[in-house]
Formats: structure tokens, sequence, C-alpha cells
């Protein structure tokens, strides 16, 4: 290990590592944003890399994830994603929708070199010689705006707006009790620079489980403010959001956004049952009658909206691993609905496009059991082989659900996304 203070480095510095690092066909980059002290929990913030070979799970399925978490070296994190599609691993179900993206079902690398920053010094793991001044020695990104034309909707409004009547009557006839209804936005033959479109994002709306990933020719770009699973000693942490409220531009109407998230009883009424589903997906991996909630209705302020955030937590049996976590809790209950393999039926229904990474998860796991991966919302996928560019948004759907008021949600929620691509949606 090689150990530099972070006050030797320039002030770019990130900015040329994650330049540097997304050259290898393998990269993952975690960010915290500083905002630590600001959100209920965060990635660290960590850059790893591996050549065209990792070691990884050759078929890209959950089974085979317990023995990339044994391999050699112990000391690595094993960094990666699960596509919202391992639910068909999990369950009776399938995906035939649209897809613009080749992900595999899931992956995961041991990193070649990788590097973890801490309070005030830089660490760099594995194969070290070199790296540091290769590093300094490439340009950072530069910010000049991106050429992406307007994004169009795979699901015309007219169509979003008729599901979300549909699923309404399917909560009146009791099939499910909330679905989260997504919806995609795309272009085509797009030419982006995927490092400084991911800081441009950062920028504009910057979240404590933010994220780049390369694989091959697929990326994404990714300003998430959820956890989906963590865990550290032995204590498994899932933090659910459902509510949304946009900021006020002063700051007595900001609060006063806060108060009417905070009371608005639909809101509370999803989140409640969020954390109903996700305390009983924690219940499956955790020792009987450890299951608590520490922190209902939470508010949090991000860059362009305030969220209802939920905290859950229980104590892991001893002889559970990652893929137990995976198979007890996946995909997040807050990008499905309630009951989960219903409406995970239903969205397959009345989506247009596969959600590939998106409602997935991305993170990184330590052999020794402790992990932290994000729920993938806020994000971009993007393939720079093709040019497809996708953004997916979607809104928590109730038997009260306000179709136009459903869809207002969504376009709150691209809001950070296209302000980094300087763009917009096309009706």
């Amino acid at each position: 290990m090689l150990t530099v203070p972070l006050i030797d480095l320039p002030a770019d510095f990130r900015a040329r590592a994650l330049q540097w690092a997304s050259g290898f066909v393998h990269c993952a980059y975690f960010e915290h944003n500083d905002l630590q002290a600001a959100a209920p929990g965060s990635f660290d913030r960590l850059l790893a890399v591996a050549a065209p070979t990792p070691l990884a799970p050759a078929s890209g399925q959950l089974a085979d994830l317990p023995a990339c978490l044994r391999q050699p070296p112990l000391a690595a994190p094993r960094c990666g994603f699960v596509t919202y599609d391992v639910k068909n691993e999990l369950e009776a179900l399938s995906s035939r929708n649209f897809s613009g993206f080749d992900w595999p079902a899931l992956h995961f690398f041991v990193p070649d070199t990788w590097l973890r920053w801490r309070a005030d010094t830089l660490e760099l793991h594995g194969h070290t010689a070199g790296v540091l001044a290769a590093i300094l020695a490439t340009e950072a990104p530069t910010t000049t705006r991106p050429a992406v034309p307007p994004l169009r909707a795979r699901m015309p409004r007219a169509d979003y707006l008729r599901a979300v009547e549909q699923v309404r009557e399917d909560i009146l006839n009791g099939e499910v009790y909330e679905l989260n209804l997504c919806q995609e936005f795309y272009a085509e033959d797009v030419q982006l620079h995927p490092v400084a479109a991911f800081w441009r994002l950062n920028e504009v709306s910057p979240a404590p489980f933010a994220g780049f990933l390369r694989h091959h020719d697929h990326y994404l770009l990714c300003a998430s403010p959820e956890r989906f699973i963590a865990s550290q000693q032995g204590i498994i942490t899932s933090q659910p959001i459902k509510g949304t409220r946009r900021r006020g531009p002063t700051p007595l109407q900001d609060e006063q956004q806060r108060q009417a998230l905070l009371h608005d009883e639909k809101e509370r009424a999803e989140n409640l049952m969020i954390v109903d589903l996700v305390r009983n997906d924690l219940a499956r991996v955790a020792r009987t009658g450890t299951v608590r909630v520490p922190e209902l209705f939470g508010t949090y302020g991000f860059r362009h909206v305030w969220q209802l955030i939920s905290t859950v937590e229980a104590e892991l049996r001893p002889e559970v691993d990652l893929a137990d976590i995976l198979r007890a809790t996946f995909p997040m209950g807050s990008m499905t609905g309630a009951p989960k393999i219903r409406a995970m039926q239903l969205i397959e229904h009345y989506e247009a496009s596969r959600r590939s990474l998106y409602s997935g998860c991305f993170g990184y796991a330590w052999p020794n059991g402790d992990c932290e991966f994000n729920v993938v919302i806020r994000s971009l996928q993007y393939r720079a082989d093709t040019g497809y560019l996708s953004l997916q948004v979607g809104s928590a759907i109730t038997s009260d659900s306000v179709p136009e008021q459903e869809y207002a949600e969504c376009l709150l929620k691209a809001q950070g996304v296209l302000e980094a691509l300087h763009t917009m949606i096309k009706d």
C-alpha cells in the first residue's frame, strides 16, 4: 500500500484519477460528494480498475457470487452491479420489453488497483507502481457543453397517464397496494464524454451514493441519493426513499416544502408500505426479533428535492453472505411496490422498456462481509458503441394518485440529469 497526504495532491486530482481509470474496461468509482453529515448514509470514496479479464462470476448469475467473494486477494473490494433483471433468477418472472443495452445480469470484479480516500490521506492498493505518476500526467476532462439532442419518450405522455389510471384500477381491485411505474427517455447516436458528463452531473445534482461505472462499452453515470443495503460488522441497513417534494426558492418556502412533505398523508402511506416490505425482506436474513426502524419519515434535502427516507436495520444471522442478502431483498421495494412479486409482474406489463441497470444496484463488498450498495436512480445509462443514451424515472402509484401529478414528479426527478446534459425532454 502507498499512502499520500491529500494536501500534496492537486485540487483536480479526483478528476484526473477518474479520467485515467476510465481507460480500463472495468472501472468503478464511488463518490459521497462530502454529504456524509447531510444524508442518512453515503458511499466511501473509492476508485477501482481491472484489466479486461478480471475475476468475476463467469455466467453472471447470483449463484456464482460467493465464489467471487472468496477469491484472492482477500484485502481487495469486490466492485460491481446487479441489474433489475436478476429478479428473473430470483422469481418466476421474465423481461421481454425493449432494451437498448446488453449489460450482463450482474458483474463483480476484483480490482488490480484501487484508490481509497481517507480523511487526510489517499491510499493506493494492489498494483501501485507508476499509478500515481500516470494519474498526475493525465489531463482532467474539459467541461465543454455536450451535444445531446432532446430526449424522446419511449412511452408517450398519453400512454403514461393511461397506465397510471390502469394501475389505480389494479389497486382498487386488490392486485397491489402500490406500484412504482417507470418510463424511459432516450436519444440515439449520441457522442458523449462519459467522465466529463459524470462530473457535470455531480456539480448539478450532488448525491451521497453517486458513482461512475464502465463495463466495456457500457457506462453508468449515477447521482443516486438512495441506499439499498449496507452491512457493517453484522448489522444490515436499508433506507428506502418514498416521498418527493421540490425545494423552495427561499429558506421560508423551502421549510414549508419540507413540512408539506413530512405531513403529506399520501407520501407517508407510500413510505410506510415500503418500510413494511423492507422489514419483511430483512427478516429473511436477520436474527429473530432484531428487525427495527430507528428512523421513520426522515426528511433529507438534496439540490433539487426533499426526500422522505426511512431506515430499517437488523442483525444478520452469522451464516448469511451477500448472495443470501440479495436473494432476500432484491430489488429494492421502493422501485417495485407491494406486494413485490405481483408488482414486478405488472411493471413488465405496463412499462415499455426493460430497466436494465436502472432500479438495480451498484456498489462494493469486502471479503469480511461488509458491503455498501445504492439503488440506481437519477442516472444515465450510455452505450459508447451504439450511442444509445437512456434516462429512466418513475413514481409510486397508489389508489389516490393523480396521473398528471405523477408525470410531473417524473420530470422533477429527471431535472438534475437534464441540466447536466444541457438538454430537455421532447413531448
